[in-house]
């Protein structure tokens, strides 16, 4: 028991959609509803084991968000989580920091948890930045004078000093979230956790981020990471979890796991190319694969919003053949078929003479301008102006909310489906003129 710092046995997390979709419940449905809660909270202080009667409910009513989760963390581990929205990863970590209760399972962890989940938790806005770091250290259980042996350290890190005795509601995004990490990896937690929030701070900070979770994990405290960045999560990670769907799908070394998750993406949007027949053209030049790189030409399974990506089109002859003049054409839609920006070597003038029968093709995309979401890749591929393979909805890939104008703020999602760098002038006036 010494060695462990987190155990999670058949953990499950359903969401009730028909009762949040309520607007007028009768004085009969809400006495109903209270009393299944009393029953509920009854049967669970008994010990009785009421998965059977949850999992029986409708479907239809319902969504399981987690479902029969099982794990150890052991202390001192760096535990990476990894999986494509919707599997489950934000979930689990508000589950494992006492933020939202489990419709099934236990849950028991063996020291103090310090979270950083998603901008705008564990702060509150009319207080300052001094102020809620003494707040998040009186809720760890931390005495004040542990607070102030730490706060000039906090501080500094989060390099917000100017602004330390402003309320945090005027704080950027970026600032905001380098003093909730500040204090959540500085404040002494036996457990950290820490979600894709990092996304909105800059490379620098990225990087001093990583670096101090790695000194947490050197002290022998446990820290839970969930990240995009499949580079990050194998450097700092010793361990990884890979959901899918509300379920643990794998869970070894992190090179393994990464290593299996980029084969499912694969499997789903790339090698399982060859067989698909919806694609229309000669077919002697076919897309066998497609993979997502950032711009270091790591694999990734998300981009962040104003990152650099690569598509990578692995391709291959059906007939061993070179091809001349060959033309690429790559079209981002959203997830209603609408395109919202092309990339075709026709636009650039880079049309390639001569290819050989297979290889791989690169698409670089400096700053992805997406929004975040979900979205479909398009292909076509044409040789001396014959359409020789067009396949729509080849790929999928999601982007995540990120800096794109270098502000220290996330762009809204309601603002558009693409974001472009612009500047603003005042002119002259009169005659328009600057």
């Amino acid at each position: 028991m010494s060695d462990i710092a987190i155990r999670v046995e058949n953990l499950g997390k359903q969401y009730k959609i028909g009762r949040l979709q309520k607007r007028h419940d009768t004085l009969r449905d809400q006495i109903s509803d209270f009393r299944f809660q009393i029953s509920d909270l009854v049967k669970r202080r008994n010990g009785h084991n009421h998965k059977s009667e949850i999992i029986n409910q409708k479907s239809s009513d319902s969504i399981w968000a987690l479902r029969d989760v099982s794990f150890e963390v052991k202390r001192g581990e760096v535990v990476g989580i990894i999986g494509r929205n919707g599997a489950g990863k934000s979930t689990l970590l508000k589950i494992l920091s006492r933020i939202t209760e489990p419709t099934t399972g236990t849950v028991d962890l063996y020291g103090r948890v310090a979270s950083l989940l998603e901008v705008g938790t564990g702060f509150h806005p009319e207080l300052t930045g001094r102020e809620n770091i003494f707040l998040n250290g009186a809720i760890l259980g931390m005495r004040k004078a542990e607070i102030e042996r730490r706060f000039d350290e906090i501080v500094a890190f989060a390099e917000v000093e100017k602004f330390i005795d402003t309320p945090v509601k005027r704080y950027s995004s970026g600032m905001y979230v380098r003093l909730a990490f500040a204090v959540a990896a500085h404040l002494e937690p036996e457990i950290l956790v820490v979600d894709e929030v990092l996304a909105v701070g800059d490379a620098a900070f990225q990087k001093k981020c990583l670096g101090k979770m790695g000194d947490v994990a050197r002290e022998g405290r446990t820290v839970l990471f969930v990240s995009h960045n499949m580079a990050a999560v194998q450097s700092l990670c010793s361990r990884g979890i890979f959901l899918e769907n509300g379920k643990l799908v794998y869970l070894d070394e992190v090179k393994a796991v990464i290593s299996r998750y980029i084969q499912t993406i694969e499997s789903v949007d790339g090698i399982g190319l060859s067989n698909r027949h919806d694609w229309t053209g000669r077919g002697n030049l076919k897309v066998s694969y497609v993979e997502l790189r950032d711009g270091k030409n790591e694999p990734i399974c998300e981009a962040i919003s104003g990152s650099d990506v690569r598509f990578v089109l692995g391709y291959q002859s059906t007939n061993n053949s070179t091809f001349r003049n060959v033309a690429v054409a790559l079209t981002v839609s959203n997830i209603w078929g609408q395109p919202l920006l092309t990339c075709w070597t026709e636009f650039t003038r880079q049309t390639f003479p001569l290819v050989p029968p297979q290889g791989q093709l690169y698409c670089d995309i400096p700053r992805i301008p997406l929004i975040p979401g979900s979205y479909w890749v398009n292909l076509s591929l044409r040789a001396q102006t014959e359409l020789e393979y067009q396949l729509d909805q080849a790929f999928s890939f999601d982007v995540i909310g990120g800096d794109f104008f270098g502000t220290g703020e996330v762009p809204k999602q309601n603002i558009g489906a693409t974001l472009v760098m612009h500047d603003w002038r005042l002119g002259n006036s009169e005659n328009g003129k600057n």
